[in-house]
């Protein structure tokens, strides 16, 4: 059961890359497969309700998204870098293999050679998980303040999936499925700061939360680098949809029993969003009122796991969410896991 009662959350740092990629954009660039396949043009946002997502300039790294993002949420939350004593790197995109991305940023911030500092890896879960193991260490009193942060680099699936459709002339109108969900991934970073409520009350309280785990189907979303082909991933969006909903209406059930919210006393809905199909039947399953959901799917795409804070903190910059509400973030990634935290904000 995951419940505190002494971590503050404080202002999200969110930002957002530079260049814009439309999915006619893409559709353009597939022109041959899509005569050859003889598939209408806007079926790409039609399938995902996606018009465009955002890419870093060529070079960017992780960390320096990362790094961006951390540095405006230290601001806006007032805590000085010195009284960071903790530092989790959560994205499913890497610096490299070694050492921990969570270094680089650490650097880049110039936080305390005390700090603890690790990555975290759990496809698009990641920042959510990363926000319960700072929370469990605020919460023992093992450090007093601590920074999370993600920054998703999506430009090299995105190109290798394009190549790789292109290339291959062997694929169908069924065979191109599995790859058509690595369009909708884009680009971002954002960052978030933990404190212990007797160091830094910021008036925005971290409750509590569940998970729950659908392993068995760990094959329906599956991805890597080689040599040859780059990133490429291979996804079965219908299975990987009916799945994960049905994993996430465990997981909700849990929620409302850990912290004993109901759907009626929830203001606003941040979730990790994949398409609009998924958001509809998701809502509809858990019964919720898609009215209280706050959506950047249209014009960020698949953030992986910058998603769903990411969409908080704009919600909070756009003022969807105000102090005295309740918020809840519903995380579910591939492996299948589903995440939910609640939020008084």
């Amino acid at each position: 059961m995951m419940r505190w009662e002494r971590v503050c959350v404080h202002e999200f740092g969110a930002v957002l890359p530079p260049v814009e990629l439309s999915s006619a954009a893409i559709e353009e660039q597939l022109r041959p497969v899509y005569e050859r396949l003889k598939l209408p043009a806007g079926r790409l946002e039609l399938m995902t309700g996606i018009g465009a997502r955002r890419l870093w300039e060529p070079g960017t790294r992780p960390s320096d998204g990362a790094t961006e993002a951390g540095r405006l949420a230290l601001a806006r939350s007032g805590v000085p870098q010195e009284a960071i004593s903790c530092l989790l790197f959560t994205s499913v995109s890497r610096d490299m293999m070694e050492p921990a991305t969570a270094a680089f940023v650490h650097r880049s911030l110039g936080l305390p050679d005390s700090c603890l500092l690790f990555d975290i890896s759990n496809a698009c879960l990641g920042f959510l998980d990363g926000m319960v193991m700072l929370a469990n260490m605020l919460e023992l009193g093992q450090v007093d303040a601590g920074l999370v942060v993600a920054g998703e680099t999506a430009e090299d699936l995105v190109r290798s999936t394009l190549a790789h459709l292109l290339a291959d002339t062997s694929l169908t109108r069924k065979s191109i499925k599995p790859l058509f969900a690595s369009l909708t991934i884009g680009s971002g970073a954002v960052a978030v700061v933990l404190t212990r409520r007797d160091f830094a009350d910021s008036g925005h309280s971290l409750c509590g939360g569940a998970c729950q785990a659908g392993t068995r189907y760990n094959d329906l979303c599956q991805g890597g680098q080689n040599a040859e082909q780059g990133t490429l991933m291979s996804t079965d969006s219908e299975q990987l949809l009916e799945k994960g909903i049905e994993t996430a209406a465990l997981c909700w059930q849990e929620f409302q029993q850990t912290l004993g919210w109901g759907a009626a006393d929830i203001d606003r809905f941040f979730c990790h969003q994949v398409g609009r199909a998924h958001a509809q039947r998701l809502f509809s399953t858990l019964q919720l009122d898609p009215a209280r959901n706050f959506e950047t799917l249209p014009y960020l795409g698949n953030v992986g796991s910058v998603s769903a804070p990411i969409t908080m903190a704009l919600g909070i910059e756009q003022g969807a969410l105000v102090p005295g509400q309740r918020a809840a973030l519903l995380g579910i990634g591939s492996g299948i896991n589903s995440l939910m935290l609640g939020i008084d904000w």
